[in-house]
Protein backbone atom coordinates (compact mmCIF):
# COMPACT_ATOMS: atom_id res chain seq x y z
CA UNK A 1 0.00 0.00 0.00
CA UNK A 2 1.47 3.69 -0.90
CA UNK A 3 -0.57 6.16 1.71
CA UNK A 4 -0.67 9.40 -0.39
CA UNK A 5 0.10 12.79 0.56
CA UNK A 6 -3.14 13.90 2.23
CA UNK A 7 -1.73 17.92 2.88
CA UNK A 8 1.08 18.55 0.37
CA UNK A 9 0.00 22.12 -1.20
CA UNK A 10 -1.63 22.70 2.14
CA UNK A 11 0.63 22.50 5.22
CA UNK A 12 3.86 21.92 2.78
CA UNK A 13 5.03 22.81 -0.71
CA UNK A 14 3.83 20.55 -3.15
CA UNK A 15 6.86 21.02 -5.68
CA UNK A 16 10.15 19.02 -4.62
CA UNK A 17 12.09 21.89 -4.91
CA UNK A 18 10.09 24.92 -3.40
CA UNK A 19 9.39 21.96 -0.22
CA UNK A 20 13.26 21.92 0.20
CA UNK A 21 13.53 25.68 0.04
CA UNK A 22 10.50 25.98 2.30
CA UNK A 23 12.64 23.37 4.54
CA UNK A 24 15.31 25.16 4.59
CA UNK A 25 13.61 28.65 5.12
CA UNK A 26 12.70 26.88 8.59
CA UNK A 27 15.98 26.27 9.56
CA UNK A 28 17.37 29.46 9.17
CA UNK A 29 13.97 31.83 10.12
CA UNK A 30 14.58 34.24 13.04
CA UNK A 31 12.68 31.36 15.38
CA UNK A 32 14.46 28.44 14.11
CA UNK A 33 17.74 26.97 15.07
CA UNK A 34 19.84 29.91 12.13
CA UNK A 35 21.51 27.30 9.77
CA UNK A 36 21.53 23.98 7.85
CA UNK A 37 22.94 21.76 10.28
CA UNK A 38 25.86 19.39 9.73
CA UNK A 39 26.11 16.13 10.89
CA UNK A 40 28.80 15.31 13.14
CA UNK A 41 30.29 11.82 13.73
CA UNK A 42 29.39 11.52 17.43
CA UNK A 43 28.01 8.19 19.26
CA UNK A 44 24.08 8.96 18.51
CA UNK A 45 22.61 9.95 22.41
CA UNK A 46 18.80 10.62 21.26
CA UNK A 47 16.03 8.37 22.03
CA UNK A 48 13.21 11.05 21.25
CA UNK A 49 12.00 14.17 20.25
CA UNK A 50 8.93 16.15 20.27
CA UNK A 51 7.71 18.66 17.45
CA UNK A 52 4.93 20.26 16.70
CA UNK A 53 2.18 19.42 12.88
CA UNK A 54 0.78 22.68 12.26
CA UNK A 55 1.78 24.36 8.38
CA UNK A 56 5.24 25.04 7.75
CA UNK A 57 4.60 28.61 7.68
CA UNK A 58 3.48 28.50 10.93
CA UNK A 59 5.35 25.98 13.13
CA UNK A 60 8.02 25.07 10.64
CA UNK A 61 10.74 26.88 12.27
CA UNK A 62 10.00 25.40 16.10
CA UNK A 63 9.87 21.90 14.55
CA UNK A 64 13.53 22.57 13.01
CA UNK A 65 15.15 22.85 16.47
CA UNK A 66 14.37 19.25 17.09
CA UNK A 67 15.34 18.17 13.14
CA UNK A 68 18.81 20.29 13.56
CA UNK A 69 19.33 18.19 16.79
CA UNK A 70 18.58 14.62 15.09
CA UNK A 71 20.59 15.24 12.14
CA UNK A 72 23.17 16.64 14.00
CA UNK A 73 23.33 13.16 16.23
CA UNK A 74 22.81 11.07 13.36
CA UNK A 75 19.80 9.00 11.46
CA UNK A 76 18.98 5.61 13.59
CA UNK A 77 18.21 2.38 11.20
CA UNK A 78 13.74 3.87 12.31
CA UNK A 79 11.66 6.45 13.15
CA UNK A 80 9.08 5.67 15.76
CA UNK A 81 7.03 8.50 14.59
CA UNK A 82 3.53 8.81 16.68
CA UNK A 83 1.01 11.18 16.31
CA UNK A 84 -2.31 12.18 17.69
CA UNK A 85 -5.68 11.38 15.49
CA UNK A 86 -7.45 14.42 14.27
CA UNK A 87 -9.84 12.96 12.27
CA UNK A 88 -11.27 10.54 14.53
CA UNK A 89 -11.24 7.74 11.84
CA UNK A 90 -10.21 4.20 12.41
CA UNK A 91 -9.44 2.56 15.81
CA UNK A 92 -8.44 3.78 19.11
CA UNK A 93 -4.25 3.06 18.70
CA UNK A 94 -3.15 1.73 15.38
CA UNK A 95 -0.38 1.47 12.53
CA UNK A 96 -0.12 0.51 9.22
CA UNK A 97 1.76 -3.27 8.82
CA UNK A 98 3.30 -2.67 5.56
CA UNK A 99 3.99 -0.35 2.59
CA UNK A 100 4.89 3.23 1.63
CA UNK A 101 4.29 7.05 2.90
CA UNK A 102 4.90 9.15 -0.13
CA UNK A 103 5.53 12.95 0.09
CA UNK A 104 6.86 15.12 -2.78
CA UNK A 105 10.37 14.29 -1.42
CA UNK A 106 9.76 10.57 -2.56
CA UNK A 107 8.79 7.36 -0.67
CA UNK A 108 9.69 6.15 2.56
CA UNK A 109 9.47 2.37 3.95
CA UNK A 110 7.67 1.08 6.97
CA UNK A 111 9.69 -0.84 8.66
CA UNK A 112 7.78 -4.13 8.17
CA UNK A 113 9.26 -6.35 10.90
CA UNK A 114 9.46 -3.60 13.79
CA UNK A 115 5.74 -2.87 13.20
CA UNK A 116 5.24 -6.32 13.29
CA UNK A 117 6.76 -7.18 16.47
CA UNK A 118 5.41 -3.90 18.38
CA UNK A 119 2.24 -4.71 17.48
CA UNK A 120 2.50 -8.06 18.88
CA UNK A 121 4.15 -7.08 22.26
CA UNK A 122 1.42 -4.39 22.42
CA UNK A 123 -2.26 -5.54 22.74
CA UNK A 124 -3.87 -2.37 22.46
CA UNK A 125 -2.23 -1.26 18.75
CA UNK A 126 -4.67 -2.39 15.80
CA UNK A 127 -3.46 -2.62 12.36
CA UNK A 128 -5.44 -0.12 10.73
CA UNK A 129 -4.75 1.69 8.16
CA UNK A 130 -7.84 3.86 7.87
CA UNK A 131 -6.75 6.23 10.43
CA UNK A 132 -3.63 7.61 8.95
CA UNK A 133 -5.39 8.53 5.58
CA UNK A 134 -6.32 12.09 6.45
CA UNK A 135 -3.51 12.53 9.40
CA UNK A 136 -1.73 15.13 8.51
CA UNK A 137 0.24 15.36 12.20
CA UNK A 138 3.02 12.13 11.10
CA UNK A 139 2.66 13.09 7.56
CA UNK A 140 4.40 16.83 7.61
CA UNK A 141 7.46 15.45 10.28
CA UNK A 142 8.56 13.10 6.64
CA UNK A 143 9.82 15.96 4.38
CA UNK A 144 12.04 17.00 7.33
CA UNK A 145 13.65 13.68 7.77
CA UNK A 146 13.93 13.01 3.75
CA UNK A 147 15.54 16.78 3.51
CA UNK A 148 18.63 14.77 4.98
CA UNK A 149 18.55 11.64 4.04
CA UNK A 150 16.36 8.62 2.53
CA UNK A 151 17.79 5.69 4.10
CA UNK A 152 15.71 4.93 7.30
CA UNK A 153 12.26 3.37 7.88
CA UNK A 154 9.49 4.29 9.82
CA UNK A 155 6.79 3.12 12.13
CA UNK A 156 3.55 4.89 11.99
CA UNK A 157 1.31 5.21 15.16
CA UNK A 158 -1.86 7.06 15.55
CA UNK A 159 -3.39 7.93 18.85
CA UNK A 160 -6.99 8.71 19.29
CA UNK A 161 -6.85 6.96 22.88
CA UNK A 162 -3.94 9.18 24.75
CA UNK A 163 -4.92 8.33 28.37
CA UNK A 164 -1.68 7.82 30.80
CA UNK A 165 -2.00 3.60 30.72
CA UNK A 166 -2.01 3.20 26.62
CA UNK A 167 1.26 5.26 26.83
CA UNK A 168 3.19 3.39 29.44
CA UNK A 169 1.71 0.47 27.59
CA UNK A 170 2.93 1.56 24.16
CA UNK A 171 6.19 3.34 25.20
CA UNK A 172 7.26 0.23 27.08
CA UNK A 173 6.55 -2.07 24.25
CA UNK A 174 8.67 0.28 22.06
CA UNK A 175 11.66 -0.11 24.26
CA UNK A 176 11.04 -4.17 24.31
CA UNK A 177 10.67 -4.09 19.93
CA UNK A 178 13.88 -2.17 19.79
CA UNK A 179 15.83 -4.18 21.89
CA UNK A 180 14.18 -7.46 21.04
CA UNK A 181 15.40 -6.61 17.16
CA UNK A 182 18.70 -4.89 18.25
CA UNK A 183 17.47 -1.89 16.37
CA UNK A 184 18.81 1.60 16.61
CA UNK A 185 15.54 4.04 16.92
CA UNK A 186 14.64 7.65 17.74
CA UNK A 187 11.23 8.09 18.81
CA UNK A 188 9.21 11.63 17.46
CA UNK A 189 6.54 12.73 19.03
CA UNK A 190 4.14 14.71 17.27
CA UNK A 191 1.84 17.45 19.29
CA UNK A 192 0.64 21.02 18.97
CA UNK A 193 0.10 22.54 22.29
CA UNK A 194 -2.60 25.43 23.37
CA UNK A 195 -5.40 25.84 20.50
CA UNK A 196 -7.04 29.30 20.07
CA UNK A 197 -6.30 30.72 23.34
CA UNK A 198 -4.77 34.33 23.76
CA UNK A 199 -1.20 34.86 24.19
CA UNK A 200 -0.82 35.26 27.53
CA UNK A 201 -2.74 32.37 28.49
CA UNK A 202 -1.50 29.90 26.22
CA UNK A 203 2.08 30.96 27.28
CA UNK A 204 1.35 30.35 31.15
CA UNK A 205 -0.22 27.04 30.09
CA UNK A 206 2.44 25.37 27.74
CA UNK A 207 4.79 26.48 30.40
CA UNK A 208 3.63 24.52 32.97
CA UNK A 209 3.06 21.66 30.52
CA UNK A 210 6.55 22.26 29.50
CA UNK A 211 8.24 22.02 33.07
CA UNK A 212 6.90 18.42 33.00
CA UNK A 213 8.68 17.90 29.85
CA UNK A 214 11.54 19.34 30.75
CA UNK A 215 11.71 17.11 34.25
CA UNK A 216 11.15 14.02 32.37
CA UNK A 217 7.79 13.61 34.17
CA UNK A 218 4.74 12.03 32.00
CA UNK A 219 2.14 11.51 34.75
CA UNK A 220 2.83 15.15 35.75
CA UNK A 221 2.72 16.45 32.39
CA UNK A 222 -0.69 14.35 31.76
CA UNK A 223 -2.22 15.74 34.77
CA UNK A 224 -1.53 18.91 34.46
CA UNK A 225 -3.18 18.90 30.94
CA UNK A 226 -6.27 17.16 31.89
CA UNK A 227 -6.14 19.64 35.32
CA UNK A 228 -5.97 22.50 33.69
CA UNK A 229 -7.74 21.60 30.75
CA UNK A 230 -5.11 22.10 27.99
CA UNK A 231 -5.99 22.00 25.03
CA UNK A 232 -2.55 19.99 23.66
CA UNK A 233 -3.78 17.84 20.89
CA UNK A 234 -1.26 15.33 21.26
CA UNK A 235 -0.20 14.56 25.08
CA UNK A 236 -0.32 11.48 24.49
CA UNK A 237 2.13 10.61 21.70
CA UNK A 238 4.58 12.63 23.94
CA UNK A 239 3.84 10.99 26.99
CA UNK A 240 4.40 7.99 25.03
CA UNK A 241 7.96 9.19 23.69
CA UNK A 242 8.95 10.04 27.54
CA UNK A 243 8.31 6.39 28.57
CA UNK A 244 10.09 5.07 25.30
CA UNK A 245 12.92 7.62 25.82
CA UNK A 246 13.16 6.36 29.58
CA UNK A 247 13.22 3.11 29.12
CA UNK A 248 16.10 2.98 26.71
CA UNK A 249 18.43 4.96 29.12
CA UNK A 250 17.27 8.91 28.43
CA UNK A 251 18.32 10.76 31.74
CA UNK A 252 18.19 14.20 30.27
CA UNK A 253 15.95 16.57 28.20
CA UNK A 254 16.01 19.97 26.89
CA UNK A 255 13.16 22.31 26.03
CA UNK A 256 14.57 23.41 22.32
CA UNK A 257 11.95 25.99 21.45
CA UNK A 258 8.65 27.27 22.16
CA UNK A 259 6.86 30.09 20.43
CA UNK A 260 2.92 30.69 19.12
CA UNK A 261 1.54 31.60 16.38
CA UNK A 262 1.40 34.71 17.14
CA UNK A 263 5.04 35.08 16.67
CA UNK A 264 4.44 34.81 13.12
CA UNK A 265 1.21 36.52 12.56
CA UNK A 266 1.08 39.08 15.20
CA UNK A 267 -2.49 37.89 16.45
CA UNK A 268 -2.66 37.33 20.03
CA UNK A 269 -5.95 36.95 20.41
CA UNK A 270 -6.17 33.29 20.01
CA UNK A 271 -2.86 31.56 19.46
CA UNK A 272 -1.53 28.00 18.81
CA UNK A 273 1.58 26.79 20.71
CA UNK A 274 4.51 25.06 19.36
CA UNK A 275 7.66 23.76 20.66
CA UNK A 276 10.38 21.39 20.40
CA UNK A 277 11.66 19.39 22.40
CA UNK A 278 14.55 16.40 22.96
CA UNK A 279 14.98 13.57 25.13
CA UNK A 280 18.42 11.81 25.60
Amino acid sequence: MIRKPAVAGIFYERNPDSLKKQIEWCFEHKLGPGKIPEETLNKRQIKGVMVPHAGYQYSGPVAAHSYYRIFEDGFPETFVIISPNHSGLGSGISTMLEGEWETPLGNVRIDEEFTAELVDNAGIIDMDATSHIQEHSLEVQLPFLQYFSDDFEIVPVSMWMQDLESSFEVGKSIKKTAASLQKDIVVIASSDMTHYKPQNVAVHDDNQVLDAINSLDEKLMVKRVLDMNITMCGYGPVATTIVASKEMGAQNTEILKYATSADITGDESAVVGYASAVFW
